[in-house]
């Protein structure tokens, strides 16, 4: 039961945290002329996170997998982002959203990977002793 609620609880952070970070980012770029480059990789970590999450729904540790690894993939992309803006606040950043909030939001989005990461990893589907199979419904 526990894992079933960890595994519901991650996937909606997921989904969630990858809707937001492509909203969000294309609110803060809208008529601001950014790269596409700047735009798009919130678009690369945004879609895996939408999609291992319906996936990881299914049956099965590769699926499960693929979430952890996207909510790794994201967490380390936020760290350097929130990071920068708290070491340079003054730094003037191409945005549709002032600096102060734009760096919690991106603060909040980092706490948030990290949480979904954490969850995930506690709810990885166990394959008991005696249990036969490799435990990704593919047997």
């Amino acid at each position: 039961m526990r894992t079933v609620i960890l595994s519901v609880t991650s996937r909606g952070l997921a989904v969630g945290l990858g809707a937001a970070m492509m909203i969000g980012e294309t609110i803060r770029s809208w008529g601001q002329g950014r790269h596409p480059v700047y735009v798009l990789d919130d678009f690369i970590i945004g879609v895996p996170l939408v999609i291992t999450a319906v996936l990881a729904g299914k049956p099965g540790s590769r699926s499960h997998a693929a979430l952890v690894a996207s909510f790794a993939a994201c967490a380390s992309m936020l760290y350097g982002s929130f990071v920068s803006k708290l070491i340079n606040p003054t730094r003037s950043f191409d945005s549709n959203i002032p600096t102060g909030p734009l760096t919690a939001l991106v603060g909040l989005g980092f706490a948030v990977a990290l949480l979904g990461l954490i969850l995930s990893l506690w709810a990885i589907p166990k394959v008991g002793p005696g249990k036969r199979g490799r435990g990704d419904g593919l047997d």
